[in-house]
C-alpha cells in the first residue's frame, strides 16, 4: 500500500466535500438550517456522540462511502484487508474535510476555528474538537489491522 496517493486521494476528496457543503450550509453547521430530520436518542448516541443524526449528513456519509467502495465493482478483488483500508480512509477523509469546512468557509477561517465560535462540537482537547481524536485513532486502528491481515 503506497501511502502518498492515499493521503493525496484523501485530501483531494474532503476538500471538495468541504467546499459543497460549505456551499450548502453556508455559517450554519451540523446542517441547523437545512430542511433535513434530525434524530438523537440512545441509539444514535452510541455512533454519534453529542450530535444528532440528520438526513443530510447520513446520506452525505452513505454517498462517500459507496464512493470508496467504488473499485470493489470492477478490477479491484475485494479482501478484508482492502475493506479496512476502506474504511480507515473514509475516517480520515471526514475528519479532513470537518476541518477544511472550518478553514475554507469565509465565515469561519482558522481564526474562528475555536470552541467560542463553534457550538456544535462541545467536547475539545487542545483547542482541537475531541471528534477529531476520536477519528483520527478509528483510522489510524483500520489502517493497521489491514496490515496484520
Amino acid at each position: 500500500m503506497e501511502i502518498l496517493p492515499l493521503f493525496v486521494f484523501s485530501v483531494s476528496i474532503a476538500f471538495l466535500i468541504a467546499k459543497l457543503e460549505i456551499n450548502i450550509e453556508g455559517k450554519h453547521g451540523w446542517a441547523k438550517n437545512l430542511p433535513t430530520w434530525r434524530i438523537k436518542n440512545k441509539w444514535t448516541k452510541i455512533i454519534m456522540r453529542e450530535y444528532p443524526l440528520t438526513g443530510y449528513h447520513l446520506y452525505l456519509m452513505l454517498t462517500v462511502l459507496s464512493f470508496l467502495h467504488f473499485p470493489f465493482f470492477f478490477e479491484t478483488r475485494w479482501s478484508l484487508s482492502k475493506e479496512l483500508i476502506t474504511l480507515g480512509l473514509y475516517f480520515f477523509i471526514f475528519l479532513l474535510e470537518d476541518f477544511f469546512w472550518f478553514v475554507l468557509n469565509p465565515h469561519f477561517g482558522l481564526k474562528k476555528f475555536h470552541k467560542d465560535h463553534i457550538d456544535w462540537h462541545h467536547k475539545w482537547v487542545f483547542n482541537i474538537p475531541i471528534m477529531y481524536f476520536n477519528f483520527l485513532l478509528i483510522a489510524i486502528l483500520f489502517f493497521t489491522f489491514s496490515q496484520l491481515i
